[in-house]
C-alpha cells in the first residue's frame, strides 16, 4: 500500500494505480487510535474520504460487487485453463512464450484481496492523512480481513492446480506480516515465492517508480496468466502519463479483456485516479487540490 503518491518530479513517469498506499502524509503520525464509538460524542472533522470509507465498510452493495466479481471470475476460470492459447498478460510484459507454462492467477493485495478500510477509518477519526509509520503499524497488526468472494475463488484456483500469486507495493519490511495476514484471512499461500512485494529485484528490468511491469515480466518467465485482479489500472498495464487521457489510452487496447481476463475492483478511497486530477502534485495545498478536483467534475 505504500508509495500511493507521486512526487512532483516523477509524477508523469510513474505507473498509475500501481502503488498500494494512500496519499503522502502532511501531518505527523497520530496517537494510538480511539474506538470509533467515541465519534458519536465528539465533533467530527471534515474529511473528503468519509463517504468513500463509509460505503466500503457499511454498504451491502460494496460486498455484492466483490462477491459478484469473484464468482463470475470463478465461472470463467476452468475454460481459460483448458484453452492453451489463453493469456491475460499484456504483450509488452510477456518475455517468454506462454505455451506449456504453469497456469496462474495474479492478484493485487490491498483493496483487492485484503480490506484496509479500518486504517482509513482511523485517518478520518483523527483528521490526518496517510503516513508510512501508521500504515506500517496497521499492517503489522495482521488484522485486515479478506474481501468478499476472494477466499472461495483463490481456493478454487489452487484446488485445480492453478498457482495463486500476489503482487503488492507494500514495503519490503512488511513482507512477512503480509504473508501471515493472508494466511490468517484464509487465502492460499504456497510460500514466499507466491508474493512479490515492492522490494522484488528483477534482473534485466528497470523498475519505474512503484510500477509492476517488471514483476509481471518475472512471473511470465514461469507462468501463463489466466486472470489478473486489481483495484487500479496499474495492476494490469503500464501507464506512462497519469492523467485522464493517459489512463484511458493505456486501457484502450484491452477493453475486451475486462470481465474476461482482467477483473477490476472498486476503490473510491484512494488511488492514482485522484492525483491524476491535480497534476500528481501532492505538495500542493489541500484547498488547491480540492479546487482542481471540483474543476474536473461534470454537471450534466
Amino acid at each position: 500500500m505504500p508509495l500511493r503518491f507521486f512526487s512532483p518530479v516523477l509524477a508523469l513517469a510513474l505507473l498509475a494505480g500501481c502503488a498500494s498506499a494512500p496519499p503522502r502524509a502532511t501531518q505527523p503520525a497520530s496517537a494510538a487510535p480511539k474506538p470509533l464509538a467515541t465519534l458519536a460524542s465528539a465533533a467530527v472533522p471534515a474529511n473528503d474520504n468519509l463517504n468513500a470509507v463509509a460505503w466500503s465498510q457499511t454498504a451491502i452493495e460494496h460486498d455484492l460487487v466483490f462477491l459478484q466479481t469473484y464468482r463470475d471470475a470463478q465461472s470463467r476460470l476452468l475454460p481459460a485453463l483448458r484453452d492453451p492459447h489463453w493469456d491475460a498478460l499484456p504483450k509488452d510484459d510477456r518475455v517468454a512464450p506462454s505455451e506449456g507454462l504453469k497456469p496462474a492467477v495474479v492478484l493485487d493485495i490491498d483493496e483487492t484481496v485484503l480490506d484496509n478500510s479500518p486504517y482509513q477509518a482511523r485517518l478520518i477519526e483523527h483528521g490526518g492523512e496517510f503516513n508510512e509509520a501508521d500504515w506500517a503499524g496497521w499492517c503489522k497488526e495482521e488484522r485486515a480481513r479478506a474481501l468478499p468472494g476472494v477466499v472461495a475463488f483463490t481456493r478454487f484456483a489452487a484446488a485445480h492446480g492453478i498457482d495463486v500469486i500476489y503482487v503488492s507495493n507494500r514495503a519490503r519490511d512488511l513482507d512477512q506480516v503480509t504473508l501471515e495476514n493472508l494466511r490468517k484471512a484464509g487465502l492460499p499461500v504456497s510460500g514466499p515465492q507466491a508474493f512479490l512485494g515492492l522490494g522484488t529485484f528483477v534482473e534485466g528490468c528497470e523498475q519505474i517508480g512503484s510500477g509492476k511491469s517488471c514483476r509481471r515480466q518475472l512471473i511470465s518467465r514461469k507462468y501463463r496468466f489466466l486472470m489478473q485482479f486489481g483495484d487500479k489500472i496499474g495492476d494490469f498495464v503500464t501507464v506512462l502519463a497519469n492523467n485522464r487521457e493517459g489512463r484511458r489510452r493505456a486501457m484502450a487496447p484491452y477493453m475486451d479483456w475486462i470481465g474476461r481476463r482482467w477483473f477490476v475492483l472498486p476503490n473510491p478511497t484512494y488511488g492514482a485516479w485522484e492525483p491524476a486530477l491535480f497534476n500528481n502534485d501532492w505538495a500542493a495545498p489541500l484547498e488547491q487540490r480540492r479546487r482542481l478536483k471540483v474543476d474536473a467534475l461534470r454537471d450534466g
